[in-house]
């Protein structure tokens, strides 16, 4: 799926006029866009998205439709002249760094920058190009970066940890980080394996610890990737029979950093290369970075020799930030956009928004849009509108008692049944089959899965999600009840 087609953003920029009846912008697909650009510029925000925030990417390049790509020159559509300001200011070393990496050469970016949006005007007339990064930061550009400028570290320099806001509830992790940091291999944090629910700062976190590597060792190769990432490379190694490239360039790093690594989850010769690499940089004292949303002895389909090395060093959470630290976070990254947020919208934000630090920053986004483009203080006014616009883009979260009810309908199954100590099949298959969904569909821990069914341990959720993996393989049944269940929990999510 072309990923900048019906895409959707805030109603904030008025020379866009096709709007659906939800006030989300949807631009259309340029009539003489090139499939080569299209194609790579995809490959581009796939990176772009895995490296910002959701709100960040949904609203600053989400509606950016790629046209051409000719002679080392990438043209892109952007619906007004503030988005290309926004986004050279803002993600400029991240875009640079991204195409790098995508079409393996220098390639220039321009902005085809619309003026209006009606199709009957000719496009010379209806939009101006304006060549891209003029409003580059040169803060990044050091002389010790310079030294290593050809090794794509896969960092985005906006992470550090001078802007990491440090709470009751990241502490631990972020002291461990800065000893790491600062003296990578050397210390018994290795691996150093971070883990907590999504949005909580653990991107932040590690790639913080890679960029101040990269800064004050300069001759020292980081390297910053996820399990979807690392795996994409190894079977593309595969497919072109280049694998001993693959574990040679691993091999060669000094400090390598890998984000959510339970999606290596089933996947059985990717997990042997990566534990023979880990292996293989322990051995050789480099420094591993690991971050998970569950702890090693909650992963689910890992292998076992992987779970024993990720628990070698010091393993440590990340827990969902208070009051405090969550206004602490919003009013430092407004003074990074060079705004002062008043302590009253600042609270009232993170009075409504308490789940992630992701959805903060999409709120301050949606705040910052509104001010900047509706020409609005920033008042409890806005701040309500910024909210109330992440809430009907938020999905509702699903509970494990919406799973229990759902599977017990569906399965004919009473819920207390389900939760009780019988062993009789049915009952049997309707406690794993919930205590399965639960741990797909929810953050909670295997440990307070358990819980909910009569204070079952983590070792039984393990056992049970163990046993519809199984069914789904060679139960067609199973499997069809399973795609029901999911689909029907999702589709009220």
């Amino acid at each position: 799926m072309n990923l900048v087609e019906n895409s959707e953003t805030l109603d904030l920029f008025p020379n866009t006029k096709d709007l659906s009846n939800d006030n989300l912008l949807i631009l259309k697909k340029p009539i003489n866009s090139d499939p080569i650009a299209e194609s790579k510029w995809n490959e581009c925000l796939v990176i772009i998205k895995d490296n910002t925030s959701e709100q960040a990417f949904n609203t600053w390049f989400k509606p950016v439709q790629a046209l051409r790509y000719k002679e080392d020159l990438l043209t892109v559509q952007v619906p007004s002249h503030f988005f290309s300001e926004w986004i050279d200011t803002h993600y400029s070393d991240l875009v640079k760094s991204t195409m790098k990496r995508v079409f393996g050469e220098i390639v220039r970016l321009q902005y085809d920058v619309l003026i209006d949006s009606n199709p009957e005007v000719e496009e010379s007339q209806s939009t101006m190009k304006i060549p891209a990064f003029k409003f580059q930061s040169q803060a990044h550009h050091t002389n010790k970066q310079a030294e290593n400028i050809d090794f794509n570290t896969g960092l985005n320099p906006k992470y550090n940890l001078s802007n990491f806001v440090i709470g009751d509830s990241n502490q631990l992790a972020f002291s461990a980080a800065t000893a790491v940091a600062k003296n990578p291999g050397g210390t018994n944090f290795n691996p150093l394996f971070v883990f907590g629910n999504s949005g909580l700062g653990k991107t932040h976190l590690l790639q913080a610890i890679g960029n101040f590597i990269h800064q004050e060792k300069s001759r020292t190769k980081v390297f910053y990737t996820n399990a979807e990432l690392f795996t994409s490379e190894y079977v593309n190694s595969v497919q072109h029979g280049k694998t001993s490239e693959f574990i040679k360039f691993y091999r060669e790093i000094d400090v390598l950093i890998i984000d959510d690594i339970q999606f290596l989850a089933n996947r059985e010769k990717t997990q042997d290369n990566f534990f023979h690499i880990f292996n293989d940089l322990h051995q050789k004292n480099k420094q591993i970075v690991v971050a998970s949303d569950k702890s090693p002895k909650e992963l689910v389909s890992i292998d076992e020799r992987l779970i024993s090395r990720f628990q070698w060093g010091l393993n440590v959470d990340i827990q969902k930030p208070d009051l405090e630290t969550r206004m602490a976070i919003l009013m430092k990254k407004a003074a990074n956009e060079g705004l002062e947020l008043p302590l009253d919208v600042a609270e009232y934000i993170a009075s409504n928004i308490s789940s992630s630090i992701r959805e903060l920053e999409g709120a301050l986004i949606k705040l910052i849009a509104i001010h900047t483009l509706q020409n609005r203080n920033i008042d409890i006014h806005a701040a309500k509108d910024a909210v109330t616009l992440i809430a009907k883009q938020e999905p509702k979260h699903l509970t494990i008692e919406d799973i229990k009810l759902t599977v017990s309908e569906y399965l004919k199954i009473p819920i207390d049944q389900m939760e009780s100590q019988s062993r009789k099949h049915e009952i049997a298959l309707s406690r794993q089959m919930s205590m399965y969904l639960a741990k797909q569909l929810t953050q909670l821990s295997l440990k307070s899965i358990g819980a909910a069914f009569s204070g079952r341990d983590h070792s039984t959720v393990l056992h049970s999600c163990t046993t519809i993996e199984n069914y789904l393989v060679t139960d067609k049944k199973v499997k069809a009840s399973f795609e029901y269940l999911l689909k029907t929990l999702k589709g009220g999510n």
